[in-house]
């Protein structure tokens, strides 16, 4: 009989031979009356629960689950889920298992992450914390809507700051979002701050004047590091969020 098991019938016996109501007693060592009944009843009776002591009826054989695999695995059907698989064949009249079926068997052969014709999610490395211990070392920018005094038309302010020192380097109101307007800014910028080649690394989001030809190949000319958000990711670049409000330009 199991040690513990043992001590615990032990316990509750003396606990209700002086007194105590079994109910109470059971609570105190974590176990329901019915339990300890039981087992005084039968204290050397195993768990019924352990395994089950018969096999499905219904059980795929060998023979079956290498046909689930190999039937999975030609050409028409490699690239679809089970859920696909089993109707098509239904089709045809052929029928080798249930849904259900398939999904756990290509599961136990690790064949079923990935099945379809795109490709598989890839990982997304975060980038390298970057850190300013002094002024012109991290530069970060946006874009921002201006609104007007006519109602629908807004312009576009191009702000460049400093994580350091949060001083804004420089901006410029746009009618549009361009590339071309981004490289000016920063070719701008680095004249005004005599900015070294390498010494700023400037962040930003994947907006397309952010990534653009134009400004890439003028931050390489300059000497600037260009740094980027990972994809959908919106707080990889926490430090920076332009947010003008009642601001309005008279057009």
């Amino acid at each position: 009989m199991n040690v513990e098991r043992e001590d615990i019938i032990g316990l509750v016996t003396d606990a209700c031979n002086t007194g105590a109501k079994q109910e109470k007693a059971c609570n105190i060592v974590g176990i329901s009356t019915k339990t300890f009944q039981r087992w005084n009843v039968n204290p050397n009776k195993q768990d019924g629960r352990i395994a089950p002591k018969h096999t499905p009826k219904h059980k795929l054989s060998a023979l079956e689950r290498q046909r689930i695999i190999k039937v999975a695995n030609q050409p028409e059907y490699a690239k679809l889920p089970p859920c696909q698989i089993v109707p098509r064949l239904a089709d045809t009249g052929i029928y080798i298992a249930s849904e259900a079926s398939f999904y756990r068997v290509l599961n136990e052969c690790k064949q079923l992450k990935h099945r379809d014709k795109s490709k598989p999610n890839r990982k997304i490395n975060k980038p390298r914390a970057l850190t300013a211990k002094a002024p012109n070392q991290i530069y970060t920018w946006d874009i921002t809507y201006l609104p007007t005094q006519v109602k629908g038309i807004f312009l576009y302010l191009y702000l460049v700051l400093d994580i350091y020192s949060r001083k804004i380097v420089g901006w410029q109101i746009h009618h549009e979002e361009l590339s071309v307007l981004a490289a000016d800014l920063m070719t701008d910028i680095c004249n005004r701050e005599k900015v070294e080649k390498n010494q700023v690394t400037l962040h930003s989001d994947n907006g397309s004047p952010m990534k653009g030809a134009t400004m890439l190949a003028t931050l390489q000319e300059l000497g600037v590091v260009p740094s980027f958000s990972r994809p959908s990711v919106s707080n990889d670049n926490p430090l920076f969020r332009i947010r003008i409000s009642h601001v309005k330009i008279s057009t």
